[in-house]
């Protein structure tokens, strides 16, 4: 089994496109207004936007995208405009993260784990 395709609600597909594409995926399908489908810079994954009327209450969607070079990454993005509730920091579980969210509220955590990701000290056999 692979886990290689995510989907996330938007209000407002449009608007989530535009902010996607700035973190820096890629577009491959354009079903605007209802759906998009990117692919990520790295890997085989993709990731899609699907329109609803609703979106899900509290605390629900968190996407992780792993980047070895997060700093810059973040660097970058800040001068392109996308504004962070958290700038890089370690955490204790051993990941480097920074937290944004994109236009409809979903929490977008940009993080890098490098070996501890699937591998922690704590990891059990």
């Amino acid at each position: 089994m692979n886990l290689n395709q995510i989907t996330i609600p938007s209000l407002n597909v449009e608007e989530s496109t535009i902010f996607y594409i700035k973190l820096g995926l890629h577009l491959i399908v354009d079903a605007s207004p209802r759906y998009v489908r990117f692919e990520v810079p790295d890997g085989d994954a993709t990731f899609s936007v699907h329109k609803v009327d609703e979106l899900p209450k509290g605390d629900c969607i968190k996407v992780y995208f792993e980047d070895e070079n997060l700093d810059k990454l973040v660097e970058e993005l800040q001068d392109k405009g996308i504004v962070f509730s958290q700038l890089p920091k370690d955490e204790t579980w051993l990941w480097r993260e920074a937290h944004l969210l994109d236009p409809d509220g979903n929490k977008i955590i940009l993080f890098k784990a490098g070996k501890n990701r699937k591998n922690p000290p704590w990891r059990i056999n």
